[in-house]
């Protein structure tokens, strides 16, 4: 096989496209724009079969990937708890990627890379890097989020809105979280829901992706509302000062806003839900955002993952959608003896549909949830 592939972006979506691409014959080389590793970034994920299905197809194991929930716990503002039995495994952010990264060539993967301009020729495509290097292939996948420069280059006026709450989120050392809070949110997916804002929380692995009982981890996700003209950019300015576009990571939060957060959960969540969030160390905070294109091919060059679309969180798919795409672009170069241009149209109009569909599906849970412009935080 003498097919090359350029992705622009080392996160999951990158990392499932380059070793899935791999896995038919493919040369791949991965471009990632942070010069270190991004394995500090994240946190839980619930576990779907679409990402087991491509880890198992790129080769790699999926025996020792999260921990199993039994259960989900509704806790009521009376203290009542109301039980549902459901069986799902969660894992985390890290695992996955670590999991990837140790498949892929180190000498494959590139840090440090900017891209600056994209450009197809034919039938090659070529990437240029805000060092001055260039590198040519056959295709040429923008895994690169969000942010997507390769969307903003091809899309310009296609950009995430934000959709008016954010997610504040926090991971514990199992063994730190007090042993009557722990006992909650131990082997159980567990909500409390209150006006215009629900929280969220479970068990995922930890640190050296341990699943051993006590060495794992607690990981959160709160949803608040924050107006974006009034309050969004103080709440994205990290302790620094810097603006932040869409994120602030974990250990960067300002300390006023980083107190305020505590400050609210102590009037507002349930007791256990307190004792979580004022035992994280670093909590963080992201932007909920949308975002659907209507077009994701443009000759040899294919959008996938975020860079094309943006589920709300709700809908616990984005990492499964970014498996998707790249499981069934690799196919369909199967399918199509490696003909680039045959096979990402015969592609795009399938991922078109599950991208909207997702993107739908997440809003309509916003909705349900009441998070939107104009609805106030209940204060408690």
């Amino acid at each position: 096989m003498n097919k090359r592939a350029i992705v622009i972006g080392g996160s999951l979506a990158g990392l499932f496209s380059g070793t899935l691409l791999r896995s038919i014959g493919w040369q791949v080389d991965i471009y990632e724009r942070s010069t270190h590793d991004l394995d500090s970034r994240g946190g839980g994920i619930v576990l779907q079969p679409d990402v087991v299905m491509a880890l198992k197809r790129a080769g790699i194991a999926t025996d020792k990937l999260g921990v199993d929930a039994l259960e989900r716990y509704y806790l009521q503002k009376n203290g009542q708890i109301e039980r549902m039995a459901m069986r799902q495994t969660l894992t985390s952010w890290n695992i996955l990627y670590r999991s990837m990264r140790r498949h892929f060539p180190d000498e494959r993967y590139h840090q440090g890379k900017v891209l600056a301009q994209v450009e197809s020729k034919g039938a090659k495509v070529t990437a240029t890097f805000t060092d001055g290097t260039c590198e040519t292939g056959d295709l040429l996948i923008g895994a690169d989020g969000p942010n997507s420069t390769v969307r903003q280059q091809l899309l310009p006026t296609y950009q995430p809105q934000y959709a008016g709450y954010v997610a504040y989120r926090g991971l514990i050392e199992e063994a730190e979280l007090p042993v009557e809070a722990a006992e909650i949110f131990t082997e159980r997916f567990v909500f409390y829901d209150f006006p215009n804002s629900h929280i969220l929380a479970y068990v995922i692995p930890g640190e050296n992706e341990s699943l051993v009982s006590g060495k794992r981890r607690f990981n959160w996700v709160w949803y608040v509302n924050y107006d974006e003209k009034m309050e969004l950019a103080h709440l994205l300015t990290d302790k620094n000062g810097k603006h932040r576009t869409h994120s602030v990571p974990p250990g960067m939060m300002s300390p006023a806003v980083e107190q305020a957060m505590r400050d609210y959960a102590e009037r507002v969540l349930a007791e256990p839900f307190k004792k979580l969030v004022a035992t994280t160390k670093e909590p963080f905070v992201q932007s909920i955002l949308d975002l659907a294109v209507p077009q994701m091919v443009f000759d040899s060059i294919a959008l996938i993952g975020d860079a094309a679309f943006i589920p709300r969180p709700h809908t616990a798919a984005g990492t499964a959608k970014a498996a998707a795409n790249a499981m069934s672009l690799v196919q369909a170069l199967v399918d199509h003896n490696h003909d680039v241009p045959n096979a990402l149209q015969a592609w795009e109009s399938h991922q078109i549909s599950y991208g909207m569909q997702l993107w739908q599906q997440g809003r309509s849970a916003g909705d349900r949830s009441q998070f939107s412009y104009g609805k106030n935080r209940t204060e408690g």
